[in-house]
């Protein structure tokens, strides 16, 4: 990719350097700092050339292409040799820094004889000693040759550590993990892990660091016990090197600790994720580490019965975990060997074996709030359906098969399915014979029957248009069959399955909806009286429907005087079931009857009608309904405020549920509802928990974009709990979805992904990353012109970010877009806390320099804060003039302007009025603090300061906000300290 344009003076080729340094290492600032050194060379000056080809060498280091470190080092040491006055102190350290490099680089490649590596360190220490420089680096590298190596590390290790360091010493960080990985290799955990910690806790850090010693501390973590540090680990250290070329045997190492914690799935996920790593690790080196991490994973899978699955290999054509494991498992050996060739040991040959003979470590560790199994990632997966109950097994038998289909579909049994599973295969079957049994009738009628169940099933799917479909065609075979009972039922089902397709959500869309309700329950009692005759189970089931597309039409009317027409249907459907004692009806006409009382508004009567209906179920059955009724006990409980007792139904309602077949109880919804109910009771980690179960069935299911919403539910909050890389872990996980990479799931719900992720990232401190996704996010979202206001979001927190970043004129122009969304879709208080914020940020950053653009910011602020005044617009947080006052303020304040800022702090003060309300208090104290420092300290009036803050400090205490006084009483004593 050509520099564009290109550089015609030395200025704009150190700021091409510029923003080449700030792009990611990979092939685009690789390919462009090669076109930088070409550019570098057609100017006169050395320096120039220096610092391109610094860039161009650093560039190769961390893009893992080891080949060509060397070589433009040589040209490097050749400049300096040649002419040495070119080289600054700054570029004297780099160059000496780089010898380093270069020995790693060696390394790294197998052809490069030990010989020529012990010869560029010789190289290095006569260089070293005669630029009088200490040695310590040189023993670091030759601690690390000959632990590449496998020879005795014991003297090498001492005379490295037991130096002090220089200046040229690698970081604090990296000797740590070299420190660290002498007691690993020796097989002292505990030492190692100790040493690690510094690097670990964070105290010291890198560019590689901690995520490298975190890929190297995880087994070690494992073996001493420490799993959820381990799991810690595992999300901040691979977040650090996913992807990344230079670190992909970092990422090898992640691969396998999934392979030895029961996660094979997450590592096939992961794998995934990091299929670039196949094709652009040039060094072997690295690809060896890699690519044995990968063997173990891919082992494991093949271990467990699972080498047909897919998995991501090297391009150009598609993989299983057998072929893939063949194909890795070939090219690891012969980079083992020829390094094993090269040094004259064993080393990496053995140390590949002892990786590969791991047994896993434990048998089950949760690495994120994902959990999946390898069943789940296969192409064809199918829920197992638990079956806690004894109930008859799949007939064999062809024609007792259909009759005990028939028999279980009648009172809805939740075996059924299984039933007409087995025969939807057998009917599809080339050589399928149909019994010749008067009892089981002829195909058409067994066609009929299997078109009906689909139907049902996508119903519940809420697949309504594609379920319509199906019961009429259902309905025309069941009348060539001569079954004219069922054929109504069908109809009737495709008419409340035609209402139920979702319309537009307005005024006219509901009187619409309530007619059509209306409509479809008259069709169905015209249907009901002209097929006279059917068997009770059928005319219990359109009794059924009557009652439910009444019920329907209460639930979106509201209407409280259609409330006796459904009681009506409903009397009329149980009076039959009893009389008839069909059971599954009875139940569902109790059901009908206590969800109207809710409907109506009475939740008292609701309870009392399930409570009744609970106690038949123990009693006279069917069993399978109790998960489903107290499911919806729980929900009514939730309408009384009582949310330990929705606790109680709903879990109760979730053990009964696993008894039955998974699509016997919509668990989805019940741990869906679980969640909320341990939310109100204050236990938010177990919502989490419930919300992702949530998911996933839903996923299992094939209700993506229900799957998903939960998902990113869950999603935002793992976020507010704090649990930021479980979060990010999270939606990395689901962006890597089929349907998502290939742009198939909704994009509003993908982008709202995205952007809990942005926040997660902001939220812990890797603002580069978040900045970078908001901005993507900011340009997506301005094509949305049907939906304004979340453009107008998405670009004021990307404004505020760029803000954090130091990059006021871009935040200024995304500010821009913002406003612009707004002006489209009102957004007042999310503008005008960005604005401020901005303009602060500006201030605190710039002072004096940054105070036009602060104040720019705040005037549109103001613009903002006169509209929502205009409009009655009421803030759910601070209120927006004194809010803005107060910033005026603070902005004044960080720019010098201190007597423009007390103006605004005492206008602030009149805006709020009394500090009585606790909502107020706060920002009224905070005020009053502010202005006493400015007064106090900036224009060095203590005396009105503090009659100020004592006068704050007695009205506060009267109104009992003695917490709000404790800063205005600090700053009050270190004034009168200071006078």
């Amino acid at each position: 990719m050509p520099i564009a344009p290109h550089p015609q003076s030395t200025a704009e080729l150190f700021q091409a350097l510029q923003e080449n340094d700030r792009r990611p290492y990979g092939r685009t600032r690789t390919v462009t700092a090669e076109e930088l050194v070409d550019a570098a060379e057609q100017f006169e000056d050395p320096a120039v050339l220096v610092h391109a080809l610094l860039e161009l060498q650093e560039a190769y280091t961390y893009g893992s292409e080891p080949r060509k470190s060397p070589v433009v080092f040589a040209r490097l040491l050749t400049v300096f040799d040649e002419q040495p006055d070119v080289f600054d102190e700054r570029l004297r350290h780099q160059l000496f820094w780089r010898f380093k490099w270069v020995a790693h680089a060696l390394r790294q490649l197998p052809e490069i004889p030990l010989t020529s590596l012990r010869q560029w360190l010789q190289e290095m220490r006569e260089r070293y000693e005669k630029a009088d420089l200490g040695l310590q680096p040189y023993y670091g590298q030759a601690y690390q040759l000959a632990a590449h190596v496998g020879e005795d590390t014991a003297l090498a290790h001492e005379l490295w550590a037991g130096r002090t360091r220089t200046r040229l010493s690698d970081c604090e960080a990296c000797e740590i993990c070299q420190s660290a990985l002498y007691h690993l290799r020796a097989g002292d955990d505990e030492r190692a892990l100790r040493a690690f910690e510094p690097v670990l806790a964070g105290k010291e850090s890198c560019k590689e660091e901690p995520a490298r010693s975190a890929s190297y501390a995880l087994l070690p973590l494992l073996r001493t016990g420490r799993a959820d540090r381990a799991r810690e680990l595992h999300l901040t250290g691979y977040r650090a090197c996913r992807r990344n070329p230079s670190m992909s045997e970092e990422v090898g190492r992640h691969l396998e600790f999934c392979a030895l914690t029961g996660n094979e799935a997450r590592g096939l996920e992961l794998l995934a994720e990091n299929r670039n790593l196949f094709d652009e690790v040039d060094s072997p080196l690295d690809q060896y580490g890699f690519l044995t991490g990968v063997e173990v994973l891919l082992q494991r899978v093949e271990l467990l019965g699972h080498g047909e699955l897919p998995a991501a290999g090297y391009t150009g054509r598609t993989w299983t975990v057998a072929e893939l494991r063949a194909e890795v498992r070939g090219r690891a050996d012969d980079l083992a060997a020829r390094f094993d060739a090269r040094n004259g040991t064993t080393t990496h040959t053995d140390r590949r074996r002892s990786r590969l003979e791991r047994a896993p470590l434990v048998e089950s560790l949760e690495l994120s709030l994902r959990p999946r199994a390898l069943d789940d990632v296969a192409p064809t997966a199918q829920v197992a359906a638990p079956a806690a109950r004894p109930v008859a097994a799949v007939p064999d038998d062809l024609t007792e098969l259909i009759l005990r289909a028939r028999a279980l579909d009648e009172e809805g049994h939740p075996v059924a399915p299984a039933c007409w599973e087995r025969l939807r295969t057998l009917v599809a079957a080339r050589d399928y014979a149909h019994p010749d049994d008067p009892a089981v009738g002829p195909l058409v009628r067994l066609r009929a029957d299997l078109l009906a169940e689909e139907a049902n099933r996508a119903g519940n799917k809420d697949e309504y248009a594609e379920s319509a479909a199906l019961h009429e065609e259902a309905a025309a075979l069941y009348d060539d069959a001569g079954e004219p009972g069922h054929a109504a039922v069908c109809r009737a089902s495709a008419l409340l399955a035609t209402a139920e397709i979702p319309a537009a959500q307005d005024a006219d869309g509901a009187e619409a909806k309530d007619a059509e309700l209306a409509e479809v329950h008259a069709a169905m009692v015209r249907l009901h009286e002209d097929t006279p005759d059917h068997a009770p189970f059928l005319e219990a089931r359109l009794l059924r429907l009557r009652v439910t597309a009444l019920a329907l039409r209460l639930q979106a009317s509201g209407d409280k005087e259609q409330v006796a027409t459904v009681f009506a249907e409903v009397d009329r459907l149980h009076a039959f079931a009893t009389r008839h004692d069909i059971a599954g009806q009875i139940s569902g006409a109790l059901l009908l009857r206590a969800s109207t009382h809710a409907l109506s508004g009475d939740l008292p009567a609701a309870v009392t009608e399930i409570d009744a209906l609970l106690d038949r179920l123990r009693a006279h059955g069917p069993a399978w309904h109790l998960p489903r009724t107290l499911g919806l006990r729980g929900r009514f409980q939730f309408g009384l405020r009582d949310a330990q007792a929705a606790y109680d139904n709903l879990a109760e309602a979730l053990r009964l549920a696993a008894q039955w077949p998974a699509d016997t109880v919509d668990t989805s919804r019940l741990h869906s509802d679980l969640a909320e109910a341990c939310m109100h009771l204050g236990r938010p980690d177990e919502a989490l928990r419930h919300l992702t179960r949530s998911a996933e069935v839903a996923l299992r299911r094939g209700s993506r974009v229900d799957a998903f919403c939960t998902y990113s539910n869950a999603a935002q909050l793992s976020l507010d709990l704090g649990r930021i890389e479980d979060c990010i872990a999270l939606v990395d996980s689901l962006l890597t979805e089929p349907d998502v990479t290939a742009g198939e799931l909704d994009d509003r719900l993908v982008a709202q992904l995205r952007l809990t992720r942005a926040r997660a990232l902001h939220a812990g401190e890797d603002l580069k990353a978040a900045t970078a996704e908001f901005v993507t996010l900011a340009a997506e979202s301005a094509a949305w012109d049907d939906d304004p206001g979340i453009h107008a979001m998405i670009a004021a927190e990307t404004a505020v970010l760029l803000g954090e970043s130091g990059e006021f004129d871009w935040a200024r122009g995304v500010a821009d877009q913002a406003l612009a969304a707004h002006d489209r879709e009102a957004r007042y208080e999310l503008l005008s806390n960005s604005l401020r914020e901005l303009a602060r940020l500006q201030a605190q950053q710039q002072g004096p320099e940054g105070l036009p653009g602060a104040l720019a910011f705040l005037a549109d602020a103001g613009r903002i804060a006169d509209e929502a005044r205009a409009a009655d617009y009421e803030a759910q947080g601070r209120a927006l003039d004194p809010a803005l006052a107060y910033e005026y303020g603070r902005v004044n304040a960080h720019a010098g302007e201190y007597e423009d800022a007390l103006a605004a702090l005492e206008k602030a003060l009149g805006l709020l009025g009394e500090p009585g309300r606790d909502d107020v208090a706060g920002e009224w104290a905070e005020c009053v603090r502010l202005a006493g420092a400015v007064e106090g300290i900036y224009l060095d009036r203590p005396a009105p300061a503090l009659t100020r803050l004592d006068a704050a400090i007695s009205r506060l205490t009267a109104l009992g906000h003695t917490e709000e006084t404790e800063s205005l009483t600090s700053l009050a004593a270190r004034l009168r300290d200071e006078q």
